[in-house]
């Protein structure tokens, strides 16, 4: 059977597939004002619709890690590609807020079906360096997705056209990968030595509960920012969509060469240094305004390029009994964590907003007022990991790993 799969078929395929993920991301924060404006939708109406996207996410993530080995990565993928289709059909032709509700959801649910199927599929389909090569190529497309996006996004909303049209955009990569997946064999999946219920054991160590609640503050460090940049930056004298494309390209060319800096101060090490220039980032954004973001975006860069990665392969390192599912379940509290402060962050905005007007601030100034009010509100999330990743650093040899 094995000699029958095309990894490199499959694996441009999952390519094309995180693409469509990437795109999802970006395309959405471009459209925000236009969605808000034209359906006469709040900011925290707004976040609501951003929750079911990093919700449908984790759920899918999750469940797809647990039963993987039993129904396999192509039966996960189709239910990916119906519900991607789905979801950007119904958002395409969404004329109210529910009916957005229930779309975002399914490109979530979509999004989550690739990371269940095409991680542990990669690491099926090749070997030794060159899996850990292939698996790094392949996260590189969600950064780098969304930087193609985010400049899509720009030049069609510069050019007046619609957020329909924007949306039909994902579709593209979408039937890209249905091709490329159509007819192929699928590698079978492994079957760990260790069973589901030994993970969740492994999972109960204190470090393991410790990381994950470290995990949410730096999903929405690095999510937060980037999905309402739309609203937050908009009236601040810089093109939020090229501040996110400088973000996400920077953040792929840093995971790209991340091999001799992790190995240089080790990864807690990076993950505290990360925190430090994302706080100092945040706080940099929130006070400047005009060309001068950039120099922000590219501080904030620095800060949230290096989270995602570094706490899985911390986990990874340190707790390896927690196994495929212990992963899993950190990216899904990451991503369920962003999906529960999309609406909190909306509301800031909003009262943010009243804020500012009722100190006599008017129009864009008081737009730019309210963004910059946002972004000081989470600066909480890299303070607190300063601390955490602190007092991990220089005390966490003595922490015993189950």
């Amino acid at each position: 059977m094995n000699q029958t799969v095309n990894a490199n078929r499959l694996f441009l395929a999952s390519c094309f597939a995180l693409i469509t993920t990437a795109f999802s991301f970006s395309i959405r924060a471009g459209i925000l004002p236009q969605l808000g404006t034209e359906l006469n939708l709040s900011n925290e109406q707004l976040g609501h619709i951003n929750q079911m996207w990093f919700l449908g996410f984790p759920i899918s993530m999750i469940l797809g890690g647990v039963f993987y080995t039993s129904i396999g990565p192509k039966l996960i993928m189709q239910i990916a590609l119906v519900a991607h289709a789905l979801g950007i059909l119904l958002t395409i032709y969404a004329v109210d807020y529910n009916t957005l509700l229930i779309s975002t959801l399914l490109i979530g649910l979509g999004n989550g079906c690739t990371e269940a199927a095409c991680n542990p599929m990669i690491a099926d389909a090749y070997t030794g360096n060159e899996m850990s090569s292939k698996l790094n190529r392949f996260h590189m497309w969600f950064p780098g997705g969304i930087v193609v996006g985010s400049l899509i996004s720009k030049f069609m909303t510069d050019s007046a056209m619609t957020w329909q049209a924007q949306v039909w955009v994902i579709i593209i990569p979408t039937v890209i990968y249905a091709y490329l997946f159509f007819g192929q064999a699928f590698p079978k999946p492994r079957v760990s030595a260790n069973s589901t219920l030994d993970n969740f054991k492994a999972m109960l160590n204190p470090l393991y509960l410790f990381m994950a609640a470290c995990m949410a503050l730096t999903a929405i460090s690095e999510f937060g920012p980037q999905q309402w940049v739309g609203p937050i930056l908009s009236k601040a004298g810089a093109s939020p969509m090229l501040i996110l494309a400088l973000v996400t390209g920077l953040m792929a060319v840093g995971r790209y060469f991340a091999g001799p800096i992790i190995a240089k101060i080790n990864t807690m090490g990076v993950l505290l240094v990360s925190a430090i220039f994302a706080l100092a980032g945040l706080y940099l954004m929130s006070t400047m305004s005009g060309s001068t973001l950039y120099f922000a975006a590219f501080i904030y860069a620095l800060g949230i390029c290096y989270f995602w990665p570094n706490m899985l392969g911390y986990v990874a390192e340190t707790m390896p009994q927690t196994g495929a599912l212990g992963l899993s379940i950190l990216g899904g509290i990451g991503m369920f964590s962003s999906s529960m402060f999309q609406p909190i962050i909306g509301s800031w905005i909003d009262d943010n907003k009243a804020a500012a007007v009722s100190k006599g601030l008017v129009g864009d100034v008081a737009d730019l007022a309210a963004g910059q009010s946002t972004l000081s509100n989470m600066l909480l999330f890299p303070a607190i990991l300063i601390v955490a990743f602190a007092a991990l650093y220089f005390f966490g040899k003595k922490v015993k790993t189950a």
